[in-house]
């Protein structure tokens, strides 16, 4: 199966982004930062939500976990997201340098927690410190989330604990191989989607890329 690069994710660190711009350079989707831990809330997302809708792009959010109390950090980032049925909602589990880092019990809380406020099961982010927690053994809750993977290299090598990727976040707009940038936005985080365009449209509607 091959795969359609059409999919950004961004956050405020990405500065203005002029997102027509980006649609026009061939991205379909955009996913942003919505919430980290229980307190922080992304000042750009409200913002670029609005430009996106207006760029008829596909729109998604993510949470960045932190070791906070999991069931705060769900109500938070389902308060903040605000996500239609259409929009694809994500936690990123991933190393918190700014403090104490998610835990995979606190991971299946979140989850659980946005499942059952949803009815459906959240995308995971993860790559280097997923593997590590996990330390080879498997875990169904987890599994049962479609994978986003972040591998900066030629191609992704997924452990066999995990199943296959869904989105892959082959580079941050400097490492990995290109392309990097994308018009509007400048290098920024860029994802392929293992799938065709058509396809991938009919998921995101659905609100899951599982």
């Amino acid at each position: 199966m091959g795969t359609t690069n059409v999919v950004i994710d961004i956050s405020h660190h990405n500065g203005r982004v002029d997102l027509q711009r980006a649609a026009a350079d061939g991205i379909l989707g955009v996913i942003h930062k919505a919430t980290q831990g229980s307190g922080f809330a992304d000042a750009m997302y409200a913002k670029n939500r609005r430009a996106a809708a207006s760029a008829d792009l596909l729109w998604g959010a993510y949470h960045f976990g932190t070791g906070a109390d999991p069931t705060a950090q769900a109500k938070q980032f389902l308060r903040v997201a605000d996500l239609d049925s259409n929009n694809l909602l994500v936690l990123d589990f991933e190393e918190n340098t700014q403090g104490p880092t998610m835990t995979l019990v606190q991971a299946r809380a979140f989850i659980k927690t946005v499942q059952e406020a949803t009815g459906r099961i959240c995308g995971l982010y993860g790559g280097s410190t997923l593997k590590e927690a996990l330390a080879g053994k498997s875990d169904p809750l987890l599994a049962a989330c479609w994978l986003w993977w972040a591998q900066y290299s030629s191609t992704p090598s997924i452990p066999s604990n995990l199943p296959d990727f869904t989105l892959w976040q082959y580079t941050d707009g400097h490492h990995g191989d290109g392309p990097f940038e994308v018009d509007g936005v400048g290098p920024c985080d860029r994802d392929k989607y293992q799938g065709s365009v058509d396809d991938l449209r009919t998921k995101w509607a659905q609100g899951s890329l599982a």
